[in-house]
């Protein structure tokens, strides 16, 4: 049986250049561990918490072009005990993102999320810092999903885009909540503040 390779078509080469010179979005799985200080009424409170995270940003962007970084938070569960308390539930919580330089931000997308309460969660810009907010609650021992977040950034003329957590302190958190937990005195409510630590870069894009 005989076979002859056929030229490819203008239009086909047109699609194999475009899909050759597109940039492709690069992956990354972490696994982040928070830093926390509770202001319980018996005194400080430290704890760790960990979170499972994929986060997805294109290897490359043109100067002034639009790209996407999505934040995409795996399965977790709230803790049921932190240093011998109960924990009833969790509250008021905001885990916040930083724009990257070398970008502008234009809007964000929150899609999924399980076990957060009966509000939606929301996500806001409070000066160039986007806001993960949930009501709550999410009941002590029980599964829960973060909310993927897709924010939509434009490009600026040169450099890279780097994506990370806010937080460098209990003093400058990324991640703050109220803890509620039962003592021999009765519900309390622990104000918590956490940050990343380590803090790694999630992502990094390169302008050009």
């Amino acid at each position: 049986m005989k076979s002859a390779l056929r030229p490819l078509t203008a239009t086909a080469l047109v699609a194999v250049a475009a899909l050759a010179f597109t940039p492709q979005a690069a992956a990354a799985s972490f696994d982040i561990n928070f830093d926390c200080s509770g202001d319980s009424p018996v005194g400080e409170q430290k704890f760790t918490l960990g979170q499972s995270t994929d986060v997805t940003a294109p290897a490359t962007v043109a100067p002034g072009a639009a790209l996407d970084i999505v934040i995409d938070p795996a399965p977790n569960t709230v803790p049921g005990e932190v240093n011998g308390y109960t924990v009833k539930r969790v509250e008021q919580m905001d885990l916040r993102i930083p724009i990257p330089a070398n970008s502008t931000y234009v809007s964000a997308d929150l899609a999924g999320g399980s076990g957060l309460g009966p509000n939606p969660p929301t996500i806001t810009l409070e000066g160039n810092v986007a806001v993960l907010h949930l009501d709550g609650p999410l009941n002590g021992g029980q599964p829960f999903e973060l909310p993927t977040v897709t924010a939509h950034l434009t490009a600026g003329d040169s450099g890279t885009i780097e994506t990370k957590l806010a937080g460098t302190s209990y003093d400058d958190p990324g991640l703050t909540f109220t803890a509620v937990v039962s003592s021999v005195i009765g519900d309390q409510s622990v104000p918590s503040r956490c940050f990343p630590n380590p803090n790694p870069v999630l992502t990094t894009t390169t302008i050009g």
